[in-house]
């Protein structure tokens, strides 16, 4: 498949197919999309977390090392583990196929395309990219790690980004303006207000997307004819997203089999995400359903209220966590990067937010902690607000 890396066009091929299970360092390299290759025609392929110390990723491998692989193609990957301990998600050739198809539909992606990844290949969101790119012919722009300023570059010269809000930030921050019409898929939670038209006023086009791991990257997706930012977007062709219990539920040939050593999904796959669907199918997700805060007897969604936190400008990053509480079972905790006050923040919100939404207290913090995807951390947040937090 075709390949841009640090400046040189690259014809990546596969290697000899995979016997039984490998493991491999996910580098954002072509090495690493040749053995992504070559794991297509046979065996499984363990995908590191290059993040990780060498402690962690003894822990992983020993936590499927007496699980026997499976003889069908497939990747595995270690779920991000943002709110609790990472599962190894098995992703069939069918599944990583299926996504890529009905992704490429959506994102109108062919092989003229030219696709910037810069999202890690041990994260399902650079994977997705590599196989939508094999699937219709169209080249990868392929990064190592974030760079602003590289991303900024390469975005004139691309067709197709994807990013999370962040990122898409830092990079805004570098180039305000003069981008062309790159179609930028934006996942990981949902993009500020005030930063999706500051991206619109650079000539980005940008959507929301909702998925995970396990649906093989996004499962969700607005179209980019009729984006308008409010939602994540109706399902991708193929999948099924319902709602029950305030729990997004989705099923589709993108899903995966099952965690190793595990028993196999059958029927829809609860993601543990509360969300709701509008009238015309679009997905609204508030929380995982272990971040959602009952504070005397209401349901309070940190999306809701980091979003209010973000449209301050005094405001650039924030997250919103439940903590226990005597009088009311929980409260929130928003921690929060800016300069803005929590006077200022507490006046702010009492005029877009009712009473029992508006956090309990406010941390102030030069920086949240993100995952390698992007995503706030947000079990090594509570671990870096509170040391001896569970």
């Amino acid at each position: 498949m075709k390949v841009v890396f640090r400046g040189a066009e690259l014809d990546v091929e596969p290697g000899p197919p995979i016997v039984g299970r490998a493991s491999v360092p996910g580098h954002g390299t072509p090495e690493t999309i040749a053995a992504v290759l070559s794991a297509m025609q046979g065996g499984e392929l363990v995908l590191q977390n290059t993040r990780l110390t060498p402690a962690e990723l003894d822990a992983q491998r020993a936590s499927i090392a007496g699980i026997p692989p499976e003889p069908d193609p497939a990747l595995v990957l270690f779920t991000s583990g943002t709110t609790g301990s990472p599962k190894a998600a098995r992703l069939s050739r069918e599944n990583l196929e299926a996504s890529a198809r009905a992704a490429s539909q959506v994102l109108q992606i062919d092989a003229g395309s030219k696709f910037l990844c810069v999202l890690p290949l041990f994260h399902v969101g650079g994977l997705g990219i590599v196989f939508r790119c094999r699937l219709s012919g169209a080249t990868v722009v392929l990064h190592e790690r974030f760079d602003a300023q590289a991303v900024a570059r390469d975005l004139t010269r691309s067709t197709h980004a994807s990013l999370v809000a962040s990122t898409l930030a830092r990079v805004l921050e570098v180039q305000p303006r003069g981008f062309p019409s790159v179609l930028v898929a934006v996942g990981g939670g949902p993009v500020p207000e005030a930063l999706l038209h500051r991206a619109r006023e650079a000539g980005l086009r940008v959507v929301q997307t909702w998925g995970m791991t396990e649906t093989c990257s996004m499962a969700t997706c607005e179209r980019p004819d009729h984006a308008d930012g409010s939602t994540a977007g109706p399902p991708l062709p193929g999948f099924e997203v319902g709602v029950e219990a305030g729990e997004v539920l989705v099923r589709g040939p993108a899903v995966m089999r099952g965690y190793l050593g595990h028993p196999p999904i059958e029927g829809f796959f609860h993601t543990g995400d509360l969300g709701e669907l509008d009238a015309r199918g679009r997905l609204t997700v508030h929380a995982r359903r272990a971040d959602l805060i009952v504070s005397g007897g209401e349901n309070v969604y940190p999306a809701e209220v980091e979003a209010a936190l973000l449209s301050h400008p005094g405001v650039r990053e924030a997250a919103v966590l439940p903590e226990p509480d005597a009088r009311w079972g929980q409260v929130g905790v928003a921690y929060v990067v800016g300069p803005a006050t929590e006077k200022e923040l507490r006046e702010y919100l009492a005029a877009r937010l009712a009473r029992y939404k508006i956090p309990a207290r406010f941390v102030s913090l030069p920086e949240l902690p993100r995952n390698a995807a992007g995503k706030v951390d947000r079990l090594m947040l509570r671990k870096r607000a509170s040391p001896g937090a569970p």
